[in-house]
C-alpha cells in the first residue's frame, strides 16, 4: 500500500495471527470480553458439537441489545446510529441510537403480536430504507430468525425461499426505486406466495409514497397501522436471551438451483468476530462514521451496513442509490464529504463504473474527502489497475479484501487497525485470525509459493463462519468439507506467495485448462485492465475442440474513447501475448457496451460461458440488466461462436 503503517502498531500483526490459530481458544475468549453476555460460555470452543465444533458455546446474550441498548444505556443515544441517503428519492434522514431502540422496540411488538416468537423465521423483503434495518434488528430482539431477501428479487426465486425457511411472517414494502424506474415488489411477493408451497400468517407492508400497494384482506397488514397499534405498549419489549449458538440469520447464496442453499449464520460467533473487525482490520472507532456501499440483500449488508458497526457503536450510512446514474460519478464523494465518512467499503465494479465514466476522477475535486482514511474493495477479484487508479486518485491506502457469503467476515486482508502492512498491488493481503489458509493441488496437497491451486481453510473455521447450511448438514459437508478432509473448500483458486501474501485468482471454475495448460483468467483481466482505453473487463474460457478451453475476453471502454474498437480489440489480443505469452492463446477480444452484472456488482461469467458453449442457460434471478446477456449472445454470434437461447 502507498500509506505509512503506523509505527507503533506495525508488528502486531504477525504474534496476533500466530496466536489465534497456536491458541484459539485464548485468542477469542479475550476477544469476547468486547461484547456483553448474560451469561458467559462455558467452553469457547467445543468439537464434539455441530459438523465441525461450536463456538461460545453455553454463552447467553443478544445482539440487538450489543448493537442499540448498550450504547443508549451508556449515554450515547443522541449519536447518530443511521444516515439515510436516498439520490433516487431525494429523501435524507438521521436516526439516533435512542430513535432508533425506539423503532426497534415498536416493530419487535409487531411481531410478537403475530405470534412471532423466539427460533420462529421472518423473511424480510425490502428495499434500503431505515425500516429494513429496524426489521432485522427487531428480528433478534425477540430471538426469530431473519432471512433479507434482495428487494426485487425474482417471484419464483423468493418462492423458493419462503418454502426453505417457512417464515411465520413476511415484511415487505409496496415498491423499491431504481435511478430509472420503480419496481412494485407487493405483485412480485403476490406471485410468490402463490407459487410457494409454505404460506406465512401475516405480511407487513410498509407503503412508499412512490407506489402504494393494494393488501389482500385476511392476509396482509399496513406497516404503518400496526405500529402506531402497539407503539405505547412496547416500550416493554425487552431482549430476549438467547443462546451464542443459536442462529441469528438464513442467508441464500446467489445462484443456487434447486434447493436453495441457506448459510446459517450463529450469533455469539458472529458479534464476536464482526467487533473484533471494526477495529483490527477497519480500523474504525465507536462513533465514527462507516460506510459500507452495498445492499442489506447481501453479506456485506448483514455484516457491515447492519451489525458490525452498530455493535462497534460507529455510524453506519444507508445508501440507497448507484455509484454512477444518482445523479453522476460523484455521488460517492458528496456522500463522504456529508457525512465525514471515515472508511468506505465497496465493490471494485462500482470504482470501475466511476473510472468509466469519470477517468481522471475530475468530480473527486469537487468534494472535500479529507475524513476519508481508507478505502476497502471486496466482493470480486480487484484489478490491480482500479487499485491504483484510486489510490492515486484518493492519495489513501485501497485494501482489497477477500470474503464469502459463507465466511460472514474477511478471510484475508490488510488489518489497518493492527498497522497497515505493506501488501503488494494485486494481492488480498493476509489471513485474518483464526484463517490457517493453504493451497491445495487436486489431490489435496500443499503447493508451494507462487503455484496456483485450490485455496482451503483449515478447521475449524473461526468464529463468525457458518456453522452449517439451513437444516442440511449433509449437504454443508459434501458442498465445503467432503474434498479437501480437514478443510473448508473456499472453491477460489489462487496463490501464495513466499512472504505468505496471498493472490485471489478466480473462482476454481475459472482457472481455464488451454491445451493442458492451466491458467487464470484473472490474470488475464489485469493485463485487459491495463490498457489505457478500458473500463472493465471479463474474461471466460469457452469451448475448443483442439485446445480443450480458449479464452474470450470482454472489455467496456472509458467514456470518451473514439478509437474504433476493432482496433482496441487487436491491440488487447497482442498485450496478452506480449503479457503471457502464445500459450494463453488469447484470439478473441470483443468491446461491448454494457457486462451482465447481479445488483450486487459481480459479473455473470458462468452465464456468459454458457452461451459460449451453446448451453442451455436461464436467466439469473439476480441480473441487473438483462438486455446485457442479449447484447453478449449478438456480439459472440457476430464472430460465428455458438449461441443458445435462454432456457
Amino acid at each position: 500500500m502507498s500509506a505509512e503503517p503506523r509505527s507503533d502498531r506495525a508488528s502486531r500483526y504477525p504474534a496476533i495471527h500466530a496466536r489465534s490459530i497456536d491458541d484459539p481458544e485464548g485468542f477469542w475468549g479475550d476477544a469476547a470480553r468486547a461484547v456483553e453476555w448474560i451469561a458467559e460460555p462455558r467452553a469457547i470452543f467445543d468439537p464434539a458439537l455441530g459438523v465441525y465444533g461450536r463456538w461460545f458455546v453455553g454463552g447467553l446474550t443478544n445482539v440487538c441489545h450489543n448493537a442499540l441498548d448498550r450504547h443508549v444505556d451508556a449515554g450515547r443515544g443522541q449519536q447518530p446510529a443511521i444516515y439515510y441517503d436516498s439520490p433516487v428519492t431525494g429523501a435524507k434522514r438521521t436516526v439516533t441510537y435512542s430513535e432508533m431502540l425506539r423503532e426497534v422496540r415498536i416493530l419487535a411488538g409487531v411481531l410478537r403480536e403475530l405470534g412471532v416468537g423466539k427460533g420462529d423465521r421472518v423473511v424480510i423483503y425490502m428495499p434500503m430504507i431505515p425500516e429494513a434495518v429496524f426489521a432485522m434488528l427487531a428480528c433478534a430482539r425477540i430471538g426469530a430468525v431473519h432471512s433479507v431477501v434482495f428487494g426485487g428479487f425474482a417471484a419464483a426465486e423468493l418462492a423458493s425461499r419462503i418454502d426453505d425457511a417457512r417464515p411465520k411472517v413476511v415484511l415487505s414494502a409496496s415498491c423499491g426505486i431504481e435511478p430509472n424506474r420503480i419496481v412494485a415488489y407487493k405483485p412480485l411477493l403476490d406471485l410468490a406466495l402463490t407459487i410457494a408451497k409454505h404460506a406465512p400468517s401475516a405480511c407487513v407492508i410498509f407503503q412508499r409514497p412512490e407506489a402504494e400497494a393494494g393488501l389482500k384482506e385476511g392476509r396482509d397488514l399496513d406497516w404503518a397501522a400496526m405500529r402506531e397499534k402497539v407503539a405505547t405498549s412496547a416500550r416493554g419489549v425487552e431482549c430476549a436471551t438467547v443462546s451464542a449458538t443459536d442462529p441469528l440469520y438464513i442467508l441464500y447464496t446467489s445462484g443456487t438451483t434447486g434447493k436453495p442453499k441457506g448459510v446459517v449464520r450463529d450469533t455469539g460467533g458472529y458479534m464476536v468476530a464482526l467487533r473484533w473487525s471494526m477495529e483490527g482490520l477497519y480500523d474504525v472507532k465507536p462513533g465514527e462514521v462507516f460506510w459500507s456501499a452495498s445492499d442489506i440483500g447481501w453479506v456485506v449488508g448483514h455484516s457491515y451496513i447492519v451489525y458490525a458497526p452498530l455493535l462497534a457503536g460507529c455510524t453506519t450510512v444507508l445508501f440507497e442509490g448507484k455509484p454512477v446514474g444518482t445523479p453522476d460519478a460523484g455521488v460517492f464523494w458528496r456522500v463522504i464529504e456529508e457525512y465525514k465518512v471515515s472508511a468506505l467499503f465497496t465493490a471494485p465494479t462500482a470504482l470501475r463504473a466511476i473510472k468509466k465514466e469519470d477517468p481522471e476522477g475530475l468530480l473527486m475535486k469537487d468534494y472535500d474527502l479529507s475524513t476519508l482514511r481508507t478505502l476497502f474493495l471486496a466482493g470480486e477479484r480487484a484489478d490491480p489497475d482500479t487499485v491504483v487508479w484510486a489510490e492515486t486518485r484518493l492519495g489513501i491506502p485501497v485494501v482489497d479484501h477477500w470474503w464469502q457469503t459463507e465466511t460472514g467476515w474477511a478471510i484475508a486482508g490488510n488489518p489497518v487497525g493492527l498497522g497497515a502492512l505493506d501488501v503488494k498491488v494485486g494481492s488480498t493481503g493476509v489471513p485474518m485470525p483464526g484463517y490457517q489458509v493453504d493451497i491445495l493441488d487436486e489431490g489435496g496437497h500443499h503447493v508451494g509459493p507462487n503455484r496456483m491451486g485450490s485455496i482451503a481453510i483449515k478447521l475449524p473455521l473461526p468464529p463468525g463462519c457458518l456453522p452449517t447450511l439451513w437444516q442440511q448438514d449433509e449437504r454443508f459437508r459434501e458442498s465445503y468439507l467432503a474434498e479437501f478432509p480437514g478443510y473448508y473448500k473456499t472453491a477460489d483458486a489462487g496463490f501464495c506467495d513466499a512472504d505468505g501474501q496471498l493472490f485471489i485468482m478466480g473462482r476454481t471454475d475459472d482457472i481455464i485448462n488451454v491445451a493442458g495448460h492451466r491458467l487464470s483468467t484473472g490474470g488475464m483481466e489485469e493485463v485487459l485492465a491495463s490498457h489505457p482505453d478500458v473500463a472493465e473487463c471479463a474474461v471466460i474460457g469457452i469451448h475448443d475442440e483442439l485446445k480443450g478451453e480458449v479464452p474470450c475476453g470482454f472489455v467496456v471502454l472509458k467514456a470518451g474513447v473514439a478509437r474504433a474498437p476493432n482496433e482496441i480489440e487487436g491491440e488487447i489480443v497482442a498485450l496478452v501475448r506480449e503479457r503471457i505469452g502464445p500459450v494463453a492463446a488469447f484470439r478473441i477480444a470483443i468491446a461491448v457496451h454494457r457486462l451482465p452484472k447481479t445488483r450486487s456488482g459481480k459479473i455473470l461469467r458462468g452465464t456468459m460461458k454458457k452461451i459460449a458453449d451453446a448451453e442451455p442457460w436461464n436467466m439469473p434471478a439476480t441480473i441487473d440488466d438483462p438486455s446485457s446477456l442479449d447484447e453478449i449472445a449478438a456480439a459472440l454470434s457476430a464472430r460465428g461462436l455458438p449461441k443458445a437461447s435462454a432456457a
